[in-house]
């Protein structure tokens, strides 16, 4: 990175190549977050008419003591200013939570500070404090992920359905527009609902839609379905079906004259869009038709 790249940024005099080239520079992120920050910070109110109040007498009593301050001096003063604002800043933005996101038809893998594992699946967000996370294993989940947790102090995934509280073990958590699914794979899963606790030991699993509790089947497998491309529904509400289906294959969804609350059981491909469109409508007696970047779902009217 050119020298002077950082000082022509600060004042937007880089060229489309420079601003490039700029971007890919290694010190770029930690620059645009400093300078975020820097937005943040309010100057104090300063009171114009004391200060010059406060110039006017001072002239009067030491007109003739002026000294002239050193240019070296000045520049030190004001490179001292900048380093203390930078290392205000580190110290601010790692206190701040990891953040962490997926789009439509993206998975992620993420390793927590103590080897702990998590995959997000599409269209979720987990959020957790890096610093403290020796004293506190917490994180806030949106969306559906799958966790291997390291045996260690409690270890808790909170949702704005429930909260599950493990010590270290499998399990899968889903929390999306009313629906809240837990499943334990591996250890004991401890599932907090509407002010209830459930102790699900490997091999079951936990349902609430819109806060009621629904009977539901364990799983048949040593990790959920969408871990292995497929998404897969026991006596499931239609609507959460093609949700899961517009999140996974990056689909806009749209549907005329469909019953969503009809209950649907199957399995759907999570790369194939022929195909999941296919063991989505049979079952469920319904068509589809592609309109421009969007699947419409449908039923003739004549039925």
């Amino acid at each position: 990175m050119q020298e002077n790249h950082l000082a022509k940024w600060l004042n937007n005099e880089l060229s489309e190549s420079e601003l490039a080239e700029f971007k890919n520079s290694a010190e770029y992120a930690s620059y645009q977050k400093i300078v975020a920050v820097s937005d943040t910070l309010k100057a104090p109110d300063f009171d114009d008419e004391g200060a010059l109040l406060a110039i006017k007498n001072k002239r009067e009593l030491h007109d003739s003591k002026v000294v002239q301050l050193h240019p070296f001096k000045k520049f030190i003063r004001v490179a001292a200013a900048v380093a203390a604002l930078m290392l205000g800043s580190y110290f601010y933005l790692n206190s701040l939570d990891e953040n962490i996101t997926t789009q439509y038809a993206e998975s992620r893998l993420i390793t927590l500070p103590d080897n702990s594992e998590v995959v997000l699946n599409a269209e979720s967000n987990i959020s957790y404090s890096e610093q403290k996370w020796d004293a506190d294993r917490n994180i806030s989940l949106e969306g559906e992920a799958f966790f291997k947790v390291a045996k260690g102090k409690r270890f808790t995934v909170a949702t704005k359905n429930g909260t599950v509280t493990v010590l270290g073990t499998q399990f899968n958590v889903e929390n999306r527009n009313g629906f809240f699914e837990v499943t334990c794979f591996e250890g004991l899963v401890s599932v907090l609902h509407n002010g209830k606790e459930t102790k699900l030991p490997a091999g079951n699993s936990f349902m609430a839609i819109n806060g009621k509790t629904i009977s539901t089947e364990g799983p048949s497998a040593n990790e959920p379905s969408w871990m292995h491309n497929e998404s897969f529904f026991k006596s499931v509400p239609l609507k959460y079906v093609l949700d899961e289906f517009q999140r996974q294959h990056n689909i806009i969804v749209a549907t005329d004259n469909i019953d969503t609350d009809q209950l649907y059981t199957g399995t759907f491909s999570n790369t194939d869009t022929d195909l999941a469109l296919q063991s989505i409508s049979i079952p469920s007696q319904i068509k589809f038709k592609f309109e421009g970047n969007k699947v419409l779902f449908y039923v003739n009217k004549q039925q």
